[in-house]
């Protein structure tokens, strides 16, 4: 699986190492039915193009609370959440393209309106 480096362009020091959920199956499993993730992984979940409806994450068979980001096209934060474990519905507020699923930890590192940089 794909891994890529995301960090804040304020921050370039603290890097996240986050797998890429680019396919059907990857992004259906996501986290679902995993122990734990490192305080700087995670996963980045990419969808073709922004939106809310596709962008929409459940937190069923999920044995932890985690931090979800939401992204747009230019890899800005347009939403963010600390999402519960057997919640059914997390959507964010607008369109995105990209949901970052990141310790729960990590909640207060990252606001709306950061800008992101993603590398391979």
């Amino acid at each position: 699986m794909k891994k890529v480096e995301v960090h804040k362009v304020s921050s370039p020091d603290e890097v996240l190492t986050l797998k890429v959920c680019d396919t059907f199956f990857s992004k259906f499993r996501g986290l679902m039915l995993t122990d734990e993730i490192p305080q700087d992984g995670g996963i980045m979940i990419v969808e073709k193009g922004e939106s809310k409806v596709n962008t929409s994450i459940h937190m069923m068979f999920m044995n932890y609370d985690i931090t979800v980001l939401w992204l747009d096209t230019e890899l800005v934060v347009v939403d963010k959440v600390l999402a519960k474990c057997w919640k059914l519905y997390y959507g964010p507020k607008a369109p995105a393209q990209y949901i970052l699923e990141i310790h729960a930890s990590r909640f207060n590192d990252f606001e709306i309106g950061d800008q992101l940089i993603v590398e391979s």
